[in-house]
């Protein structure tokens, strides 16, 4: 049974990728106005298993509609392929990218939310009490 972990190549592959982006993305190359004035964060890159498709997740900073931004890198995919060449140049395909909206911030956010809420720090709060008892 294969396992569904990536492999140490994908890991490195997918990182060496997401590090091109993210310079490509912040030398400002692509000229889009949904993206030229937004600062993009890639925080991950999955590689499929043969390694010719690079899943890049994406989070723009400071902007309400992340949709706009990831369909217009997705528009401008063909053209970031190209730029990102060189930097992958040992690779022996050059990868499809596909561009992705990153909501793990969100869940972050959201569990914080209720991390904080009234009634889970009373819950916490019990917890302290009862480990001070002893019976």
């Amino acid at each position: 049974m294969p396992s569904s972990a990536p492999s140490q190549r994908q890991l490195r592959v997918g990182e060496q990728a997401r590090h091109a982006l993210s310079e490509m993305l912040q030398r400002g190359e692509i000229l889009d106005p949904a993206i030229e004035n937004t600062v993009i964060s890639v925080s991950e890159v999955r590689m499929s298993p043969d390694l010719k498709i690079a899943t890049a997740y994406v989070a723009p900073l400071g902007q309400q509609d992340g949709k706009a931004v990831v369909d217009a890198l997705n528009r401008n995919a063909r053209f970031i392929r190209g730029r990102v060449t060189p930097a992958l140049r040992q690779m022996k395909y050059m990868p499809e990218f596909r561009f992705r909206l990153d909501t793990s911030f969100d869940n972050f956010s959201k569990i914080d939310r209720l991390l904080r809420s009234p009634e889970v720090a009373r819950d916490l709060d019990d917890d302290d009490n009862d480990e001070g008892r002893s019976d």
